[in-house]
């Protein structure tokens, strides 16, 4: 206990509560919490509640039939053939073999005295609900979507845990100070029923950052005098036109270099000009004289604040750059393949799987983060709410596929790999280990891994998160938008749950208590750190037992044992979600810190990743918030509106918005043919034309509607939880 109680202070801000669990009598009772009450907040800020005087209690050992999972046989609650062999064994010096529990789960048995029976057939949350919907009693909880999950549960066959939330103390502070949390899972907005408990793969935090081959700038761009090479190529034709003024000045607030606080820096292109425009005028050229156009633009853009280490406008803590200076990069770097690699190609930018649909899509939402365009990382579809506070969708909007065309101009001048454009077998994935591949829009923790895999640290090859750029966002705050940084790629509750069986659970009080506890429990102190870090024997202890923090995002978070981390490395190659879900039996659903994963960052990861989240603390980086916010622009579109069982069949008889826009693997995406091939291929003319035609020919309208009509009722339904 002693971890517990002198960590319980520390996690109070972050997780608001802190009740334990204890056996008393015959029965388990839950303990509520005795934190002090606090009204919903409009920040997303988490705060302590009122608890209930109530418990849950159910009978020691009670069964609990579980059906749940993360996405395959090897993200269960219990090992698979696969990942158990012939007995696998951990850093907590225990030995665990096929079909028995992973150490987070033995422990949530033992902190609840429950038992778990595994009923998960190791489907994906969509696909395993559908094995079981026909056969509810078989089971108490099962995974699936969160519309699935809400349609059942409107129809009467999963519990509403709405109705259990005063004893559920843990569960209920968080959606308190958290109301775009409960506006995400309320599934009926008139009897504020929620059928299913939400996951977060991290929560209140950005996900997707831009990475880049920081060495390569630094070569290029930094040091006295002009740039020199002995061979070089030449930059394309220009085809790409400027995004960010030609002429005036722009001030950006940026991080100081130290990380000490903020100052303002000017873009003076009444003196350097648009860099874009200049080397647009110059045509094609050799690489030496590209980059040397570049240095000395960003010395006179910049009137010498970045001296000699020009590469800092990209890399550094205190990063300006925008759209149109990237390009500039990417063709300084296409062109100066001798340099930097010693062949005759790189690509510029790339996605991880250039073949692969679900990840070329990081393409169009990298592109909404450098044009200023809200939607393209939406947590649902294509939407987001707008300074009107009604909801926007992307798809219908002129300003996406404008931001498209610039895409393609891109392509046509080859600053966007091959592979991506013709869709050939030549695999991305070995872009990095090959010194072929310069940037990408994606998770920093995995992506960074190739530092210690792909990379030569030896030589000064690194790969790390770049600042987010600057672009023209229209919050509403100015007719002509504001010139800042905005990142749309911001974690919330994703569209898996867990929910409860009521044909399972029937009239049995043991197991509806059962399932309720340990969603409660989840949100609990103990019950964050365990979904998160896995029992206590894979964290760090001091001499006194005590857990070893650092701080992370500000709050003091558990470090992972020196075991933990040689294990992750040894068996998951450094990749903490699939060490956590394949062994420790975390991060399956629930609430996940990001804490762990930070740990486990190369340290090149982690300084690009300390950057970013320096500027966001220091608010020189906005984004969603998971509140109402004052300005409704910046709220955080719930990721799923209470719409009912015939409205989402309508929306899914809409074949033209979900096939022309898929994001799914196998799927077909009309903006990334328009990035790729234009409009042509794509069957359209213009981005107005393409606009209206998503609107008035393939039921754009009629969606927003519907969507709209859902978004009003979470709006009523917000005012009621004051």
């Amino acid at each position: 206990m002693k971890k517990l109680k002198s960590f319980a202070a520390m996690l109070l801000a972050v997780v608001m509560t802190a009740s334990l669990l204890a056996g008393c009598g015959p029965s388990i009772q839950v303990e509520p919490s005795t934190a002090p009450s606090a009204a919903p907040t409009q920040s997303g800020s988490e705060t302590p509640s009122d608890a209930p005087e109530q418990g849950l209690s159910y009978a020691p050992g009670t069964k609990l039939r579980m059906a749940t999972g993360y996405n395959n046989a090897k993200t269960g609650l219990f090992f698979d053939p696969e990942t158990a062999g012939e007995g696998v064994t951990l850093a907590d010096g225990n030995t665990y073999h096929t079909g028995e529990l992973k150490p987070t789960w033995v422990e949530v048995q033992n902190q609840l005295n429950i038992v778990f029976e595994d009923q998960y057939q190791g489907n994906s949350a969509s696909k395993e609900f559908d094995f079981w919907k026909e056969r509810p009693g078989d089971v108490d909880m099962v995974s699936g979507t969160a519309i699935k999950l809400t349609e059942n549960g409107e129809a009467g066959n999963m519990v509403n845990i709405a109705e259990y939330l005063d004893l559920m103390p843990n569960f209920k502070a968080y959606l308190e100070a958290n109301p775009i949390v409960r506006l995400s899972i309320t599934g009926n907005t008139d009897t504020g029923a929620i059928y299913f408990s939400p996951y977060f793969d991290g929560v209140d935090d950005i996900e997707r950052m831009p990475l880049m081959r920081t060495d390569w700038v630094e070569k290029l761009l930094n040091g006295e005098g002009e740039f020199t090479a002995t061979a070089s190529g030449k930059t394309a034709a220009p085809v790409y036109q400027p995004y960010m003024p030609t002429s005036g000045k722009v001030e950006i607030d940026v991080v100081k270099a130290d990380g000490s606080g903020v100052e303002s820096v000017t873009k003076d292109y009444d003196t350097a000009g648009n860099i874009v425009a200049k080397m647009n005028e110059a045509g094609s050229m050799d690489g030496v004289t590209a980059v040397n156009m570049l240095r000395t633009y960003i010395d006179e853009a910049y009137n010498g604040y970045y001296g000699t280490n020009r590469a800092d406008l990209f890399v550094g803590q205190n990063a300006a750059w925008d759209a149109d200076e990237l390009v500039a990069l990417l063709r300084c770097v296409v062109a100066n393949a001798q340099t930097l690699n010693g062949t005759d190609t790189i690509q510029g930018l790339f996605t991880r799987e250039d073949n692969n649909n679900q990840r070329r899509v990081d393409l169009f939402r990298f592109a909404g983060t450098l044009f200023g365009v809200r939607g393209l990382e939406s947590r649902q579809d294509y939407l987001y709410v707008g300074a009107d506070n009604q909801l926007h969708d992307a798809r219908q909007e002129a300003d996406t596929y404008e931001a498209m065309e610039r895409m393609h101009a891109m392509v046509q001048e080859s600053l966007v790999s091959k592979a991506f454009v013709d869709g050939s077998e030549e695999s991305s994935k070995t872009y990095l280990e090959n010194d072929l591949g310069f940037m990408h829009y994606d998770y920093n923790q995995t992506q960074t891994i190739l530092n210690a895999t792909a990379l030569q640290a030896d030589q000064g090859e690194k790969y790390m998160a770049a600042m987010v750029p600057v672009a023209r966002w229209y919050d509403g705050s100015n007719a002509d938008g504001v010139y800042m940084r905005f990142t749309e790629s911001w974690r919330s509750v994703k569209t898996d749950g867990w929910g409860i069986s009521k044909a399972g659970v029937g009239s049995d009080t043991d197991k509806l208590n059962a399932c309720l506890a340990l969603i409660d429990f989840a949100y609990s102190e103990k019950g964050r750190i365990l979904m998160s870090y896995g029992p206590d024997a894979f964290i760090k202890t001091d001499a006194s037992g005590n857990y070893v923090t650092f701080s992370f995002n500000g709050e003091p978070m558990p470090e992972i044992a020196d075991a933990t981390r040689e294990e992750l490395w040894d068996k998951a190659n450094g990749n903490y979600t699939n060490y956590a879900r394949f062994y420790l039996g975390s991060t399956l659903s629930f609430l996940k810190s990001q804490a762990f994963e930070y740990q486990c960052t190369h340290e090149v990861g982690q300084q690009g990743a300390g950057y970013i989240s320096t500027a966001i603390g220091l608010g020189t980086i906005k984004h969603p918030e998971l509140g109402m916010a004052s300005n409704p622009w910046y709220t955080i579109v719930p990721t799923v509106l209470p719409t009912t069982k015939v409205e989402n069949d309508t929306v899914n008889g809409y074949t033209e918005l979900t096939d022309r826009f898929n994001q799914q693997k196998d799927g077909d995406n009309m903006l990334l043919n328009i990035a790729v091939n234009g409009y042509t291929d794509a069957g359209m003319q213009d981005a107005a034309s393409t606009a209206d035609t998503v609107t008035n020919s393939w039921s754009g309208k009629q969606y927003l509607a519907i969507k709209q009509g859902a978004w009003e009722k979470d709006i009523a339904y917000f005012e009621t939880l004051k």
